[in-house]
């Protein structure tokens, strides 16, 4: 489990080695969409503006189930990585030390689940800095 520090309503997964990613976090950020792909990066938009979120990161070599919901959001994007690793970003906090290993370069499909999105955003906006309240599951899988 992962705690992701979120800042304006985002956080990031980006190929590690910055160098390969054409337009790195923070530059052409969305605001609104749950998911942006970009190459070789993936946006997420959380559901309060600061926040500590609970992120959780399979790695699997075949599509896995979509269970444990239930969700307030779930989606799907693409992912190329170079390297096999995977860094997370934040926009006040930048590159965070946790590193995920994807066990091998190439393309991915990511599912990201998310629940706990309006609590957090009251909780943030009524009493202060929600932890641990917005929860992902964040699943990779090889694509054949």
């Amino acid at each position: 489990m992962l705690d992701v520090s979120v800042s304006f309503n985002s956080f990031a997964f980006q190929e590690s080695d910055d160098s390969l990613v054409p337009v790195p976090y923070a530059q052409a950020y969305e605001r609104g969409g749950f998911l942006t792909q970009h190459a070789r990066r993936i946006d997420v938009y959380s559901g309060a503006h600061t926040h500590d979120a609970e992120v959780r990161v399979r790695v699997w070599d075949m599509e896995p189930e979509t269970g444990g919901g239930p969700w307030d959001k779930q989606d799907e994007v693409d992912f190329e990585s170079a390297t096999g690793d995977v860094a997370i970003w934040s926009t006040v906090h930048g590159r965070l030390p946790d590193l995920i290993s994807l066990g091998a370069p190439g393309r991915w499909r990511v599912r990201v689940s998310c629940s706990g999105r309006a609590e957090a955003k009251r909780v943030s906006e009524q009493e202060g800095v929600a932890y641990g309240v917005e929860k992902y599951v964040v699943d990779f899988w090889l694509q054949r």
